[in-house]
């Protein structure tokens, strides 16, 4: 049976009486995203038709899901809440801490070991609140999330921008930051601006070389990073139909690097089998009973231009892989032009180490499709030219697929199996040699490629693609090589071409596990005592944030002017920095070092304007706050894109920030600004980014009259004694003004 089955039971028979009434009122047949929408509305009635990109919405999710990076901090809000237990099913999934070294086994154990006091401290808070707890190495959290608890029709939230991965099952799954996730769990209603709808028809089938992940690594190419920004993007066609539930769930999980809200899909046969597969018949039951609601209307999809903002159409028949990259995952390149494009950027051909799992592409299906390539190398007489990783999602694949031999396989070819966790996708690689800086090209089957995420070396090229591509160029060990043409020469000296590879969508034997880590909370947890040592520089206790003061802002300093490209990696860096996830004042020591300073092109060195010198951002920004001083930072486009971390967020606003002044905004990332108090702004004119000078003290003028619509205005007032005044707008609406008035979105929950 599915967890929380009475709650799945429930959704659906309010789902048919919602969405009737919600066709009504808009007037029109519906696309699934918007009959989900609709029919979790906080009030449950739809009593007017909302404008998408313009109408913030209260919305009830059946669920909030927290990997153990994020929770930390999201459970330490949660605590200053009130609340006994959390009114939502909730969980917390070990998946971020542990760093790939050596192999799974050892590997597990040294982050059981370092990791004590935080797994302790999030296993008792679960076991008091009524959360269900996931231990270290049962699996990454969007695959457990997949396997267990992603339902068609349903909608979730989650503290990792790649929640949106559960679209594979028919969700609306939405990353966000903690404080979203503390209202929700707090019994409060969460709030989205209602998303604009761009509709990709699917045609044709998959064949040879091509995989699912070349249907997102193609759709990156035209939307780019932020094409998707305020949208859902919802995938229909026959093309969608011949496609694995964990192939939907690999488009789904990449559609965050496009800055989508979220993708779905509709409920389809291959849902069905996989939640049959993975022991939830009595939802794939439930969902066959309500399936007419489980899809748009059939008008959508005949006619997707009158219903969809935007309208992609992507012949399967025809798509050819892709690999994306170095340094964005949004440059997407046909394996048949990789090799010159290599050439003519610069980009180095050897590569080194072949990457394979992750959230994104670590089903059976994918694991099983890049084995049938490992066979070929004895079988040709090959021999792996790359390092070889394999990051199994779950311990439900990672038991099925040793129990099939599929590990053995890897092993025959010298291929290391790290844990069940998210490791060198999020930078929890310990890289031989990473230290060096010395320029070279990976391989990966993950989702983002951001300079220096994998492995904390800003000179890795890393480049995105389907596993099956991924193993066939660290067999080649040639980013040059395109398997659908090019042949290998041997060790016998023969030329020999590697056939296409081949697998079963889900294990003809079935799924297999004998621990999945799975702990349940408990019944009663009053009685249960979280501690967090004063001491400890892992964990520290939220204070509240100060409200605000009630006048204009004046005074305030530049911090730094971003150059580029400034995702959440380069505010506040993962890899090493995740031990200080729970301790707000230790992390807030990495904040924007990886941002470029615009005013010298480096990286963590801005002018101190109290001393004249330069020096590290955190060092200058904490030197503000111990003065008393404000402070604003600028950046260009897209600022925030990544990962839905609201240390982002917390960090400067920690530090003395006041304010982000940007050329755009991706969606968290503005948000979590929001949610803590801070003034997330933008330009009115982008080209006034120009106009801010690095010795610039800065006055923020209209806040006394702050007003939903209503831009502000800011004074640059610069060193030679001048003035420029510029216009800046906002997306705040009279409720989110009341978090900026309080100091923060948690300080209203407790008043």
């Amino acid at each position: 049976m599915a967890f929380d089955i009475e709650m799945i039971q429930a959704r659906y028979k309010k789902m048919e009486a919602a969405i009737t009434q919600a066709r009504s009122v808009v007037g029109r047949p519906l696309t699934l995203t918007e009959k989900i929408l609709y029919s979790h509305l906080w009030d449950g009635n739809t009593k007017q038709a909302f404008g998408r990109g313009k109408d913030y919405v209260d919305f009830a999710p059946d669920r909030v899901a927290m990997q153990d990076a994020t929770a930390q901090m999201a459970l330490l809000q949660f605590m200053q809440a009130g609340r006994k237990k959390v009114a939502v099913p909730s969980t917390v999934h070990c998946d971020h801490l542990i760093t790939a070294k050596v192999e799974s086994g050892k590997d597990l154990g040294v982050a059981m070991d370092e990791n004590k006091e935080v797994y302790d401290f999030l296993s008792s808070v679960s076991t008091k609140y009524g959360i269900g707890f996931w231990k270290p190495g049962a699996g990454i959290i969007h695959q457990v999330v997949l396997e267990n608890y992603a339902f068609p029709g349903g909608m979730m939230i989650g503290t990792d921008s790649h929640t949106v991965n559960a679209g594979g099952l028919g969700m609306i799954a939405i990353g966000v930051g903690g404080a979203d996730a503390c209202d929700v769990m707090a019994g409060l209603p969460w709030e989205l601006k209602w998303p604009k709808a761009i509709g990709i028809k699917l045609t044709g089938k998959l064949n040879g070389w091509t995989a699912a992940k070349d249907v997102i690594l193609k759709v990156a190419g035209i939307l780019t990073v932020k094409g998707g920004t305020g949208a859902i993007v919802e995938y229909f066609g026959p093309g969608a139909e011949s496609l694995s539930c964990t192939g939907k769930g690999t488009i789904c999980n990449m559609g965050a690097e496009i800055g989508a809200t979220t993708s779905t899909f509709a409920y389809d046969a291959s849902m069905e089998r996989y939640l049959r597969s993975t022991n939830r018949a009595d939802v794939a039951d439930l969902a066959n009973q309500f399936k007419e609601h489980l899809t748009a209307d059939k008008e959508v999809y005949a006619d997707p231009s009158k219903y969809f903002d935007e309208v992609i159409e992507i012949d399967l028949n025809t798509l050819e892989p892709y690999v994306n990259g170095p340094f964005t995952p949004d440059l997407a390149t046909p394996i048949s032009k990789l090799k010159e494009e290599a050439i003519k950027n610069g980009w180095p051909l050897k590569v080194e180490v072949g990457l394979i799992g992750s959230c994104t592409n670590s089903s059976y299906e994918d694991i099983s499709r890049a084995a049938s390539l490992a066979k070929q190398v004895s079988a040709k007489g090959l021999k792996t030219k790359a390092e070889f990783t394999i990051t199994p999602g779950s311990e439900l694949v990672r038991y099925t697929i040793n129990r099939d031999g599929f590990i053995d396989t890897f092993h025959k070819i010298g291929a290391k199996v790290f844990s069940n966790a998210c490791g060198p996708c999020i930078g929890m690689w310990s890289r031989v040699g990473a230290d060096k800086k010395e320029k070279n090209t990976i391989v990966h089957s993950f989702n983002r490629n951001f300079q220096a995420r994998q492995d904390g070396n800003p000179n890795t090229y890393a480049f995105v693609a389907s596993p099956e591509i991924t193993t066939a160029l660290a067999i080649a060990g040639d980013l040059g090589f395109n398997p659908l043409t090019d042949s290998l020469i041997n060790e016998k000296g023969e030329s020999v071409k590697l056939d296409a590879p081949t697998g079963e969508e889900l294990p003809s034997k079935g799924f297999a596990v004998e621990d999945a880590g799975y702990l349940a909370p408990a019944a009663d947890g009053s009685g249960v005592s979280v501690l967090v040592d004063p001491k400890s520089t892992r964990l520290q206790l939220l204070a509240p944030f100060q409200k605000w003061e009630g006048t204009d802002l004046k005074g305030l300093k530049l911090l730094i002017k971003a150059k580029g490209k400034c995702t959440t990696d380069h505010i506040s860096m993962a890899g090493p920095w995740l031990k200080f996830r729970g301790h707000l004042d230790n992390i807030s020591n990495n904040l924007l070092i990886g941002a470029t300073n615009f005013a010298n092109g480096k990286q963590n060195e801005v002018k101190n304007q109290l001393t004249g010198n330069y020096e590290p951002v955190p060092q200058t920004q904490r030197a503000y706050k111990a003065a008393g001083l404000g402070s604003i930072v600028v950046g260009d486009e897209n600022y925030g894109e990544g990962s839905s971390r609201e240390h982002a967020a917390m960090e400067p606003r920690h530090l003395g920030v006041r304010a982000v002044l940007v050329k755009s905004f991706a969606r968290i990332h503005e948000t979590n600004l929001k949610k803590q108090g801070m003034l997330a702004l933008t330009f009115a004119n982008k080209e006034d980014y120009d106009k801010i000078q690095e010795d610039d003290v800065i006055d923020i003028v209209g806040l006394t009259s702050f007003a939903e619509g209503k831009p502000l205005t800011l004074v640059l007032n610069h060193k030679d004694g001048s003035k420029d005044d510029i216009t800046v707008n906002h997306t705040y609406n009279s409720q989110q003004i009341d978090w900026f008035k309080a100091g923060a979105a948690l300080n209203l929950m407790k008043a």
